[in-house]
């Protein structure tokens, strides 16, 4: 017998009936030629689809390899894995039992065979070693179930495997799960971004998140002016993040009527310190943050912060780098309290606070800190969270030197 010539090939024609006796011989037969021989036969048998096993024939099979399986060196279980990965209709718990060896053993199983069900695949992922887990992330379908169970397992290894097979099915809560994630480990930024399934508000908010953590590494290895990476990165996040928003909203969203308002006096040059005082005496206190927004570039809801933060202090830096005079300022701290809070009276030591910050900020300090503020929001959120996870743990000080 020639080297990779089984047993099986020498007994061409003949039907499952008629090498029932022959497997019985090879049964007998311990070597490992031997051993490998009954594998190859019984493999191919069950892999034959334009003949039908008998009851008693399956039985007999299922049966020998059933009590030779454990006594099989790892190759013979292999090829006998490899064999029956495919077959349309091989016996359930050899299936199982096979996905449940070693890995050399269970891999193909693992990744190929469609007998085992959901509940058998969790049980391999949560019992037996990562290299399984890693076999079942590639496999040709996944349902949520499993791609849950395999995101449970905390494994950034096997998450990225299961984000990178796009025939996985991942439900929207754990695709959301690991888009948060993502904040944190940078190997599921690319993986997600490429799939379909990815819901375009989710692969807005991740470009975020991947522009700030470029931010970061610029700035950490080039001698660059932040103000200027920021523009740029802002930029084009703001345009991914449109692109992707507008495949769900066929409609922009409409703006407010102060809003509208505030953009065509603006437009028009009548919106002046005096004529912002003279919208919040009337008590209009919409069109005035709408004006207020119009002229310093602030959005909310950073704008609704500068305005009534309790110190007065984002308001007094919006002021000077606006260039407005001291009464100015005044006047507008008061009126703008009256109208956010409805209180009548403002206790005089915060105006008094209010004035003494408004004498200490530097106006080209304030433009600066501005021109952070008047930035995307949801982009300053994502470097500050970015910044926030990079910074090392406080120190215990129950720890002692």
């Amino acid at each position: 017998m020639s080297n990779g010539e089984t047993r099986s090939e020498q007994n061409p024609g003949k039907g499952p009936g008629q090498n029932l006796r022959f497997l019985l011989e090879l049964a007998l037969d311990k070597s490992l030629e031997g051993r490998r021989a009954l594998t190859a036969t019984i493999g191919d048998l069950f892999n034959q689809q334009d003949e039908v096993l008998s009851e008693r024939e399956r039985a007999l099979m299922t049966d020998i390899l059933r009590k030779l399986i454990h006594d099989c060196e790892v190759v013979v279980r292999r090829e006998l894995s490899e064999r029956l990965s495919n077959a349309p209709n091989p016996p359930h718990e050899l299936i199982v039992a096979l996905a449940n060896d070693e890995i050399e053993v269970a891999e193909p199983i693992l990744r190929a065979s469609t007998v085992l069900r959901d509940a058998e695949l969790v049980g391999v992922i949560r019992h037996r070693t990562q290299q399984h887990q890693l076999a079942i992330a590639m496999r040709r379908s996944l349902s949520e179930y499993v791609s849950d169970a395999l995101v449970e397992t905390g494994n950034i290894d096997v998450v990225k495997v299961l984000l990178e097979n796009s025939d996985a099915h991942i439900s929207e809560a754990t695709m959301e799960y690991l888009a948060e994630e993502s904040r944190r480990v940078d190997t599921y930024q690319e993986p997600l971004l490429r799939r379909e399934d990815l819901r375009p508000e989710l692969a807005a908010r991740m470009y975020l998140w991947v522009s700030a953590a470029l931010r970061t590494h610029i700035l950490e290895n080039f001698d660059v002016d932040p103000s200027q990476i920021d523009d740029h990165l802002e930029a084009a996040a703001g345009a991914i993040a449109r692109d992707a928003t507008t495949q769900e909203k066929a409609e922009p969203e409409k703006a407010k009527p102060a809003e509208v308002l505030a953009r065509r006096l603006t437009k028009q040059r009548k919106v002046t310190p005096d004529f912002l005082i003279q919208v919040l005496r009337q008590g209009e206190v919409p069109l005035f943050e709408a004006l207020f927004g119009e002229l310093s570039g602030l959005k909310a809801p950073r704008l609704q912060s500068v305005l009534y933060d309790s110190g007065g202090e984002g308001l007094a830096i919006a002021c000077r780098a606006m260039a407005m005079p001291k009464p100015t300022f005044a006047t507008i701290f008061l009126l703008s309290r009256r109208g956010h809070t409805g209180k009548q009276i403002v206790d005089p030591r915060e105006l008094s606070r209010a004035l003494l910050l408004f004498d200490k900020i530097v106006p080209a300090a304030a433009a600066e800190v501005m021109k952070g503020w008047s930035r995307d929001w949801k982009y300053q959120d994502a470097v500050e969270r970015v910044a926030e996870a990079r910074r090392p743990p406080p120190a215990d000080p129950r720890e002692s030197d």
